[in-house]
């Protein structure tokens, strides 16, 4: 039996599927690679229990034909659902990305699981869906929801899709609420940003908004971690976790400067106005870790200590190493 991962290439999927091969899973993916891409899968390319394809989740037809002959040769067992726009300021300036690529692929993933008969759902949803609560404690119980942005609303929207499929043909759902993750192979990010910022222009970085934004960070490796735990110890039809630090975070003048002193030291911040890096930016929150903890995970890296890691690995990713 398989475990399908949609957006397999992309920074988390490959993450996964390496873990899965690792447990002994037979692992199959596909990716449009608009994001992705067949390096971050080069480690495991060549692995006989691997296969992967390039495939437009959005094109139903496409999709279609191309699982149903995955599935008639390895049946598939659950699919994991990553696929999605993770580019909030592109679906802000265009809210038909996120309508094709964070929505209409997990409606499309409801519909050929319907159709070939897999009842199990692993999706990758995020803190995004909560909008902007201030200084409210997100909790998974948190309502009413109403997000800033067009990512959090069709990432809202396919939670949404997921319940009622429960309804008519899935046996089981698992919903990931993911906070700030980074890590490599880094695909998109403030990270990423500011070290490609500071290659282009070593003597300054220039920080949209007033540097003030904080969030928890989570390492990529410690958000399989959770996933792969929940997934095998939470046994309700739905269940749904928020995955994150267990700190309030760090901002990102913390996250700059530790970006500048790796890469450039040399180099000036400059920092713009306001709390918000861009439209629908939730500029600070904190997020609720308690449920996943009381299951028995938690993470072993503090925000700090998360975002120190990522930025030494990240500015070796770029650099070449």
């Amino acid at each position: 039996m398989t475990i399908f991962i949609t957006g397999v290439a992309g920074f988390i999927g490959s993450n996964l599927a390496r873990r899965m091969l690792e447990r002994g899973s037979r692992v199959a993916g596909f990716d449009n690679l608009s994001l992705g891409s067949n390096a971050n899968l080069r480690p495991i390319l060549g692995h006989t229990a691997f296969a992967f394809a390039v495939v437009d989740l959005a094109d139903l037809a496409a999709y279609r034909s191309a699982l149903q002959t995955l599935h008639a040769r390895s049946p598939i067992r659950e699919v994991w659902h990553l696929a999605a726009s993770s580019d909030i300021p592109a679906g802000v300036a265009d809210p038909r990305v996120d309508l094709r690529d964070t929505f209409m692929t997990t409606f499309n993933t409801l519909v050929l699981m319907k159709e070939l008969g897999v009842r199990t759902i692993v999706f990758a949803s995020s803190s995004a869906i909560y909008g902007d609560l201030g200084d409210r404690e997100l909790r998974e119980d948190a309502g009413p929801l109403f997000p800033i942005s067009n990512y959090g609303a069709m990432k809202l929207a396919s939670e949404a899709a997921i319940s009622a499929a429960l309804e008519s043909h899935l046996e089981r759902a698992y919903l990931y609420r993911f906070p700030n993750v980074v890590g490599v192979p880094a695909t998109h990010g403030v990270i990423l940003d500011f070290v490609r910022k500071l290659k282009a222009t070593p003597a300054s970085l220039e920080v949209l908004g007033d540097g003030s934004q904080q969030k928890g960070y989570l390492h990529a490796e410690e958000l399989i971690d959770a996933m792969l735990f929940a997934r095998d110890r939470a046994g309700d039809r739905l269940n749904c976790f928020n995955i994150g630090a267990e700190d309030d975070g760090v901002n990102v003048r913390f996250i700059a400067e530790t970006v500048v002193k790796r890469v450039s030291p040399q180099a000036r911040i400059s920092y713009g106005q306001g709390n918000k890096g861009w439209v629908g930016d939730v500029p600070r929150f904190r997020y609720s870790v308690a449920k996943l903890a009381a299951l028995g995970w938690r993470p072993s890296l503090g925000s700090e200590a998360t975002v120190r890691k990522a930025v030494d690995q990240i500015a070796q990713q770029e650099a070449g190493g």
